[in-house]
Order: structure tokens, then C-alpha cells, then sequence
């Protein structure tokens, strides 16, 4: 009986020390990183940050357990140059991508997913791309990926139900029949799920590149059917239906389209949050929702959907602007290992502060960026450091430039007409709308920051606002 009792004790003690050693290993283990982007999502079209008429149960919740920054900013105000400044670390000063139209990523610039396969991540993309076409130094194989599926030209993401998507098969991007009668972003979170499952046994970067709720207002009946009533009409008034035979396709009810979009980002976002609790992998991954800049007024949807909607929140603007309501985001972290449920922070964030903090996070952080790792914010810590500023520039509508230093904000227009014409100044600590202008009030701030914005910027061949 003695030798069995001290058999049962060792036993214990075995399986005790196993579990700690277990529990350390997970506690150390890198963490899985899902970053969700949706594509032109405004700001205040979700519940966290305001929304009333579109229902986001499952971003609610998320942002109930986890971390809801406040003061947060996409790398720019249109697709490519935004998730550029994500991919790269830089700003849009600095990257080689700096608009729409397939321009290629530098390939002498290292980017996220590639540093993260050297800590030895697994790493997918589904989605939009739109960084580099078939054959250049941008293409998917040629960046990192282990698996992609998803659109390389950023057209072919604006509609909802093609017949086929790119996928890298055996090391070649090749098109390739999507399930027949599938929206292809049911697609993506299908695939999503399977890489989880095949992936869980060892650290992964997720990158789901959503193309709603962009332009073409194309879902199915279950997704719209929310935001209508018993007679099929929209629940919301003055529809102005977009017709058949323009680029995107039409819509009968922009307005319930546009909410049926948000709301079916919403059971997507709960679909990846599932499979990781299924998969046992959840406390251990970050999860990040965020959109690549303000929201849009394309295939019907209209300025006054904005305002019903109030898509942007308090804020003045929309895509295409540098505006607050062009460049601010919602951003939303979940890590139940680390973050605090219900945290909140008011860390002036930007895109290009992802590839440090993921890099920092994976044990190999990245040198040389624009950005500054906000990892110390999602542990808790204050050792936070902050930017000195921020910058970004756009190619289109005569060109645009604009500097947030502290709480002023300057935005230059025209830019390619008149390189160093007027600025208009903005003290967003009293005035976040921007709608009073200070510039002529007080010259020398603006004159300081001007200084500030001439100087950091590069030249760059396809975009330096005419300029040579």
C-alpha cells in the first residue's frame, strides 16, 4: 500500500510539473496574429464607436474583451497606399506605393508577412490585394505569403460574386473556379478557417483582406434581409436605387445594402472568432478589426447615406480625403492572454505601426520604420513611446498633403497645381470636425507646421504630384 500511495504521489507530482511546463510554454509561445481589414468601412458605421442603425453584435463583443483605440489611422485614404504603409512600415511619404492603379511594392523593401516567416510563422492572405499583378516585384509568391486566394487586381475586388479568384497553387498564381454560387467573401472566411485548423499547431499570421463593404452593393437575400420589412421594401427612407448597366452592379436599396454589407462583416468576424476557440488557439491569438480608410460614396451609395448612416462618425469627410473622416479608422484588438476585456486606449495609432509591434511580438523586431510598436499599450505597460507626427499624401483631385502635429492638423490641396500653396489648420482638441479654419489666425503655427510637412517626404517616380 505504501509503494502504491508513493507511485499515485510521483504520479501527481509528474503530472503537476507537466502542466506548469505546458502552461509556461503557452504562456511564451509567439502569438497567432488574425488581422481583419474591411475595405472602406467608416468609422462610426459599427456599434463600439457609435453606430445605432447597423447591427454588429459580434464587434460589440470583441471590443468588450478586448482593446478599442480611439484615436487610430489608416496608412491613407484609398486601398493601395493604405495597406502599402501596412505591409512596408512606412508612411505614405515614404513608401513606393503611394496610390490606386498596380503600382508594385519595392522589392528592395522587406515587408510584414516576409519578416514574420523568418520567426517562423505559417502565413495566408484571402482577399484583396492589389499591391502587385501577376509577374511583378509585388506578386503574392514573391512577398512571403505561403497561401493565398483573393484578387491581385484591386477591379477585380469590386464585385461581389466572380467566377473566379488567383490562388498560388504549388508556387504559381494561377485563376481558379470559385464554389459555384458563392460570394467571394464567404469564400475567404472559408478558407480562413480551414488555414486555422491546418495551422494551429504552430505560430500564423492571418491577413483577411475583405472587399466589403466597397462599392459594388451586391449580397445575398440572407445578408440583406435584416433591413428589410415584410413587403421586401428597405427599412430606411429615401432609397435612390443604382441602376443596371454602370460599373457596379445594381442595387435597389443602397442604403439596406450598405447596412446588410457591415452587418455580414460582422458574422464573419464571429465565424474566425469561433474556429479559433474550436481550434483551442484562441487565447493565445491577436485579433485586429480595422478598415482601410473612411467610408465611400460609390456603386449608389451617396453623401446623404453618410449622413443617415453617420458612416464617419463626428468627423468632416470621407474616402478620397485627408479629412479626419477620410483617415480615421475603428481598430479593435482581442487577446484574451494579455488584454484586459473592456480595455480602452487612446494611443495615436497609425498602419504603419503594425509591421513593428507584429515584428516586436514575434521576437525579431523590424529596424528602420516610420512606425512605433504599440505592443507596450496591449501588455499594459507605460512604456509607450509616441510619434512626433504624422503625414500622409494623395495622388488624386489635385493632390493633397496633410500633417497632424499633437493636436493640429494642417491639409494642403492642390498640391500639384500649386506645390507650396496655401494650408488650412485645425486644432482638433477643440475642433475634431474641422470646421474652422485657423490658418489665417495664426500663421506662424501653420508656417511650423508647413515646415514640418515640406520636409518629409521623398521623391518618388509615379508619384510627386507632377513634379519632377
Amino acid at each position: 500500500m505504501r509503494v502504491r500511495t508513493k507511485t499515485i504521489s510521483a504520479l501527481i507530482f509528474s503530472l503537476v510539473v507537466f502542466c506548469m511546463t505546458g502552461l509556461s510554454y503557452a504562456q511564451s509561445k509567439a502569438p497567432n496574429i488574425v488581422l481583419i481589414v474591411a475595405d472602406d468601412l467608416g468609422i462610426g458605421d459599427i456599434g463600439p464607436y457609435g453606430q445605432k442603425m447597423i447591427r454588429t453584435p459580434v464587434l460589440d463583443r470583441m471590443a468588450s474583451e478586448g482593446m478599442l483605440f480611439s484615436d487610430f489611422y489608416a496608412g491613407n485614404t484609398v486601398c493601395a497606399p493604405s495597406r502599402a504603409s501596412l505591409m512596408t512600415g512606412q508612411h505614405s511619404g515614404h513608401t513606393l506605393v503611394r496610390g490606386n492603379g498596380e503600382f508594385p511594392l519595392d522589392p528592395d523593401q522587406k515587408i510584414l508577412p516576409e519578416y514574420l516567416k523568418q520567426s517562423g510563422y505559417a502565413t495566408a492572405l484571402f482577399g484583396k490585394w492589389g499591391m502587385g499583378l501577376l509577374g511583378s516585384t509585388g506578386s503574392p509568391e514573391k512577398r512571403g505569403w505561403d497561401v493565398f486566394s483573393g484578387h491581385l487586381h484591386h477591379v477585380d475586388a469590386h464585385f461581389q460574386k466572380p467566377d473566379s479568384l488567383d490562388v498560388l497553387d504549388r508556387g504559381l498564381i494561377q485563376k481558379q473556379a470559385i464554389p459555384e454560387g458563392m460570394y467571394a467573401n464567404e469564400y475567404f472566411t472559408r478558407l480562413a478557417e480551414e488555414f486555422i485548423t491546418e495551422k494551429k499547431d504552430q505560430p500564423f499570421f492571418l491577413f483577411l483582406s475583405y472587399s466589403v463593404p466597397h462599392a459594388e452593393l451586391v449580397l445575398s437575400p440572407e445578408a440583406i434581409q435584416p433591413y428589410l420589412d415584410s413587403k421586401g421594401e428597405s427599412i430606411f427612407p429615401n432609397e435612390q436605387p443604382w441602376p443596371h448597366g454602370r460599373h457596379y452592379g445594381p442595387q435597389r436599396f443602397p442604403k439596406a445594402a450598405y447596412a446588410g454589407m457591415v452587418t455580414f462583416i460582422d458574422q464573419q468576424v464571429g465565424k474566425i472568432l469561433e474556429t479559433l476557440k474550436r481550434q483551442g488557439v484562441d487565447e493565445n491569438t491577436i485579433v485586429i478589426f480595422t478598415s482601410d480608410n473612411g467610408t465611400h460614396v460609390e456603386g449608389g451609395r451617396s453623401v446623404n447615406d453618410i449622413d443617415f448612416f453617420k458612416s464617419s462618425g463626428i468627423y468632416r469627410g470621407q474616402k478620397r480625403d485627408l479629412y479626419e473622416g477620410g483617415l480615421r479608422v475603428p481598430f479593435i484588438v482581442r487577446w484574451p492572454a494579455k488584454i484586459q476585456a473592456g480595455a480602452t486606449s487612446g494611443y495615436r495609432g497609425v498602419f504603419w505601426d503594425l509591421l513593428p509591434t507584429f515584428t516586436q511580438l514575434a521576437g525579431k523586431q523590424a529596424k528602420d520604420t516610420d512606425g512605433i510598436s504599440f505592443a507596450p499599450t496591449l501588455l499594459g505597460k507605460k512604456s509607450q513611446k509616441s510619434h512626433p507626427h504624422l503625414y500622409w499624401e494623395f495622388h488624386e483631385f489635385g493632390g493633397k498633403q496633410a500633417l497632424l502635429k499633437d493636436n493640429w492638423k494642417i491639409v494642403r490641396l492642390n498640391v500639384s497645381k500649386e506645390r507650396y500653396g496655401q494650408v488650412e489648420l485645425y486644432d482638433l482638441s477643440s475642433d475634431p470636425t474641422e470646421s474652422n479654419d485657423l490658418a489665417g489666425s495664426m500663421p506662424e503655427k501653420a508656417r511650423e507646421l508647413t515646415v514640418i510637412m515640406d520636409s518629409v517626404r521623398t521623391s518618388n517616380p509615379n508619384f510627386n504630384f507632377g513634379y519632377k
